[in-house]
């Protein structure tokens, strides 16, 4: 834990005073957890179907966007391999401090995957990143985050998770003892427009990772992304990792509940360590253009009118945002405590920890109430536009409760709202600086 207290002059400060925003609850959601109902069956008798027919029948055909064949594809790049390839992928690997891990990280060049890679590597891990450079959002900053980690002297290999052959290489390359996985398809909306990528990515992607982890020799300890989305339509709060997570809003969330119980099934069958994180609403520097916080920011400086939502009967949509600082020390902590897998071979010797925990902030905050900092931040009025919540997968709120993180991890979030985003926006300008993008 010497190494998690290491990692920021803020691990030292206060945390945040827990939020005092509450919902209504409702009393059955309060009594009942883990409820089993036909309608429960039915969704995940429909998600595990789903993902055993992409993983052993994937193919072009099966992409709901033909006219874009490039999209989400899993086909690495052919020049993988070879003795001057093995050796980059080795020098990055290579451990630099005493007792400390090497780690491959999945979706390296993502938002949480560059913060995580760069936080391990300076404090001496061996860091290896893997990422498939997809489109889901503007690749050119994925291949920004990507040269910011190479000055580090992190090395991203090109290709998917989907991969088995290429996941396989890296472990004989590399005899890795952690692996952070964090590539998935994220957002919640665009899962209306493209499901078979979240299937494709978050399920199928999942399994082969832990296929090919099950099979090597050591196995590797697992920490992984599942999400605060899980939670769904639960109406208790402040949401607790012992909530019924059987009701998701959305597909996004209904994968990520199956990875969560894909993750309970390879650790009792083959003794896997796995530790799932759910993220809640993650912003900062390097962040994710679909995020509200993002394109806000974007189009209050553009003069365009933004949408603010609100619920029922005008009722406050908030989120518990939670600055990446926090979670890059949330992520370290899992590591550091993750206890190592127990089988052998794909063969399990005994128990092998598992564990999920919430990383959230526990402030929420609504949302108008972001808009009016980011106004603050920018010397620039909103042009705010008030619509109904859609029926798209977005829920009303998110509040986590920390309790468990903090007792386990030493997860402590320092970083408030205002101060994270006046981070981000001195980011944001500097990097879109005159309408063109410049590396920090």
């Amino acid at each position: 834990m010497s190494q998690l207290k290491q990692m920021s002059h803020a691990d030292n400060s206060a945390p945040s005073t827990p939020g005092k925003f509450k919902m209504e609850k409702a009393s059955y959601f309060n009594r009942v957890r883990w409820h089993t109902s036909p309608a429960k069956l039915c969704l995940w008798t429909f998600v595990f179907s789903a993902a055993i027919l992409i993983f052993f029948f994937r193919s072009p055909a099966t992409s709901p966007l033909p006219a874009d064949p490039s999209r989400r594809s899993l086909r690495s790049p052919s020049s993988w391999g070879g003795p001057v390839w093995e050796k980059r992928v080795r020098s990055s690997a290579r451990v630099r401090s005493r007792n400390g891990f090497s780690v491959l990280v999945t979706g390296a060049a993502g938002f949480v995957g560059t913060h995580v890679s760069a936080a391990l590597k300076r404090r001496g891990d061996g860091v290896l990143g893997i990422d498939n450079f997809n489109d889901y959002y503007d690749p050119s900053l994925k291949r920004a985050r990507q040269a910011l980690l190479e000055r580090t002297g992190v090395y991203i290999v090109e290709g998917d998770i989907n991969d088995a052959a290429l996941l396989r290489k890296l472990f004989e390359v590399v005899p890795f003892t952690h692996v952070m996985h964090l590539a998935a398809q994220a957002g919640v909306r665009y899962a209306m427009e493209n499901p078979g990528s979240y299937v494709h990515s978050n399920i199928a992607g999942f399994v082969n990772l832990l296929e090919v982890c099950k099979s090597v020799n050591p196995q590797p300890s697992i920490v992984w992304a599942s999400s605060s989305s899980v939670y769904g339509l639960n109406t208790k709060v402040p949401f607790s990792e012992r909530d019924r997570t059987d009701q998701p809003a959305s597909l996004y969330a209904a994968t990520k509940k199956a990875g969560e119980e894909i993750a309970h099934t390879y650790n009792h069958i083959y003794g896997l360590s796995l530790t799932g994180l759910r993220f809640f609403t993650v912003y900062g520097p390097w962040g994710r253009p679909d995020m509200a916080y993002f394109f806000f920011t974007r189009d209050i400086l553009k003069g365009k009118t933004i949408p603010i939502f609100e619920a029922a009967n005008h009722g406050t949509v908030a989120r518990d945002f939670t600055y990446i600082d926090d979670i890059v020390r949330g992520c370290l902590g899992a590591l550091d405590t993750a206890e190592k897998s127990t089988g052998s071979g794909g063969k399990k010797r005994g128990p092998a920890q598992l564990r999920v925990f919430n990383l959230g902030n526990t402030s929420p905050v609504p949302v108008t109430e972001l808009v009016s900092i980011l106004e603050r931040l920018l010397k620039t009025k909103a042009k705010r536009n008030i619509m109904k919540l859609p029926r798209n997968g977005d829920v009303q709120f998110t509040h986590a409760n920390i309790s468990y993180a903090q007792r386990e991890l030493g997860y402590k979030p320092v970083t408030d709202l205002q101060t994270g985003l006046k981070k981000f926006v001195r980011w944001y300008l500097n990097y879109y600086a005159g309408g063109k993008k410049a590396v920090e």
